[in-house]
């Protein structure tokens, strides 16, 4: 065993790199977000679209990714079905910004910033209109922006509480973590719908349903894959599970700002990670009537089922170990 000293100097060396990895993670998404390849539409005469185009590039070099439209009526649709964060239509009235708030108030006041940028150069009137609003209630956003950690953390208690209270019998184990998952998601769609005015929205409407269903989603899919690391490798492969999901979910999941707010690789792991496509399908059930959230409900679709496998091979290698443990398959 080596000398005191050595340890003590090794185990401190250790332990601050873990702080600085943590601070890296935390802080570098937020210090390093902003504008980067975002896709936006532009309508307009040739001619326009092109200098609106050419404008774009020089103010702000590799922050947009425009796309022609035919018409202002398509790039709505562009907006609303989540193709497109925002754009701009140029006519002879100026510029005309269409953004969508709903989707991330960061890019949408990003948006209106460069839209008015443009018209003090060019000295042409701007407008600027916002196709998807927040709703009155929660102006900014908050609500769903803060989702990340209540997410987190509703995956990561109820796996070791019905481990606790079920030590015995994997399918009340189970049957704990889908049932909480499911009134997780009611709890939370009832508390940023009635408490926080984040959804206007009433109890029977689809968008409640929708919202809690995706947050019950979200929730079964930290819970299951945690369980299921649980069963196969033990209290290690939890651990290791809640603490990815904890420091890399969480701090890149993007659901403040929306993804393509973050840099792109970290915005990229955050999707395939469960708090992230989470916040994905919660926004889009909100705000966007489901548009954009088809792979997010399957990124979070592939985790459960993941889990899931996990949690039989664990179930059977037991069976197969230990002959007492076929009693966790009751």
């Amino acid at each position: 065993m080596p000398p005191p000293v050595v340890m003590l100097a090794g185990l401190t060396a250790g332990l601050g790199a873990i702080l600085i990895l943590l601070l890296m993670v935390f802080i570098l998404p937020s210090l390093k977000s902003g504008a980067h390849d975002l896709r936006v539409g532009v309508v307009g005469a040739p001619a326009a679209a092109g200098l609106l185009e050419q404008s774009l590039a020089t103010a702000a070099p590799d922050a947009y990714e425009p796309q022609r439209y035919d018409s202002e009526a398509a790039l709505r649709d562009a907006i609303e079905n989540r193709e497109v964060v925002g754009g701009f239509v140029v006519d002879e009235a100026g510029v005309h910004a269409l953004v969508a708030s709903a989707g991330s108030a960061s890019i949408s006041g990003n948006l209106t910033g460069t839209a008015q940028a443009l018209g003090q150069a060019t000295g042409e009137k701007v407008t600027v209109e916002d196709v998807v609003p927040l709703p009155e209630g929660d102006p900014t956003g908050i609500g769903i922006g803060g989702l990340a950690f209540p997410l987190v953390f509703g995956g990561i208690v109820p796996v070791v509480a019905f481990r606790k209270i079920f030590p015995r019998s994997s399918g009340w184990y189970l049957t704990g973590l889908v049932t909480f998952s499911a009134v997780g998601g009611f709890v939370v769609a009832s508390m940023l719908t009635f408490g926080f005015g984040s959804i206007e929205t009433g109890l029977w409407s689809t968008t409640f349903w929708a919202v809690a269903g995706s947050i019950a989603l979200g929730i079964a899919a930290l819970a299951i894959p945690l369980a299921g690391l649980q069963n196969a490798f033990g209290a290690k492969g939890f651990t290791i599970g809640a603490m990815v999901m904890m420091f890399l979910g969480n701090p890149l999941a993007g659901i403040a700002g929306s993804a393509a707010w973050l840099p792109s690789g970290l915005g990229t792991v955050g999707q395939i990670l469960p708090p992230g496509a989470a916040g994905t399908l919660v926004r889009s059930a909100a705000y966007f009537g489901g548009a954009g959230g088809l792979t997010a409900g399957l990124t979070l679709v592939t985790w459960i089922v993941v889990g899931l496998v996990l949690f039989v091979t664990g179930m059977r290698r037991a069976a197969v170990s230990t002959p007492e443990a076929v009693e966790l398959a009751s």
